[in-house]
């Protein structure tokens, strides 16, 4: 179903190369406990949650956000703790963009903070983490006046 999105190729830009930033909007229906010792056992609780990151490597942007939509992978990257039990509701790109302006974008909006810190950032000495909790309501009219956002 729309949740399982396992074997299906998303997204494809014009350029299949085009790097730049993205972002996931991913659901939990239910809380999450995150294992390691990197995450201590944190808890997330149920909500939205917003990831940005960058894709600036081979395969750009495609490649990057088509991997985190595939329900079964190896586990690599933070985010996959959550894009392996949450539901990826939204996408978006940013060509050329940089995924710390999207967490100072997002982390402006009212009831948004974050829940883990470091998650996503290990090698950002700028931003507190890259995994915001944000509002739903308060983020609908934001992504509203963004263009190239995706929705499953």
């Amino acid at each position: 179903m729309a949740s399982d999105l396992t074997n299906r190729v998303l997204l494809k830009s014009q350029d299949r190369m085009t790097k730049g930033a993205y972002f996931l909007g991913i659901e939990l229906g239910a809380p999450l406990r995150l294992s390691g010792a990197v995450f201590g056992g944190i808890c997330l609780e149920s909500g939205l949650y917003l990831y940005c990151g960058s894709a600036y490597g081979p395969g750009g942007l495609d490649a990057r956000i088509n991997r985190h939509l595939k329900r079964r992978k190896k586990l690599r990257w933070h985010v996959d703790r959550l894009t392996t039990r949450g539901r990826v509701r939204f996408v978006g790109r940013v060509p050329e963009g940089r995924e710390c302006a999207l967490v100072s974008q997002f982390s402006a909006l009212s009831k948004s903070s974050f829940p883990v810190p470091g998650f996503g950032s290990s090698d950002c000495k700028v931003c507190p983490s890259h995994l915001i909790k944000v509002d739903a309501e308060v983020l609908g009219p934001f992504l509203a006046q963004m263009t190239m956002v995706e929705y499953f």
